[in-house]
């Protein structure tokens, strides 16, 4: 479907959102957006540098730890709680 969209089609479309929104608050959620992208990059990085400054890999949580097993906590069909 979305496919057929082609440069008409998406003129169109923001033509549309601007008559229904307005300039204004299409480009102040665009710059909402821009300081979304901003700060998760920013994060991103942040937490490879912590990564690499600690001297090791990161963590798998769902590693196996030592001393204990896998649990099935699938609930059974007879289980009526």
């Amino acid at each position: 479907m979305l496919n057929n969209i082609g440069l008409p089609g998406l003129l169109l479309i923001a033509v549309v959102v601007l008559v229904l929104f307005g300039r204004g608050k299409v480009s102040s959620l665009m710059g909402e957006v821009g300081k979304g992208i901003t700060a998760f990059k920013k994060g991103v990085n942040d937490g490879t540098k912590e990564i690499e400054s600690a001297g090791e890999e990161p963590r798998d949580v769902n590693r196996d730890v030592p001393g204990e097993k896998a649990r099935d906590v699938t609930p059974h069909p007879t289980d009526r709680s």
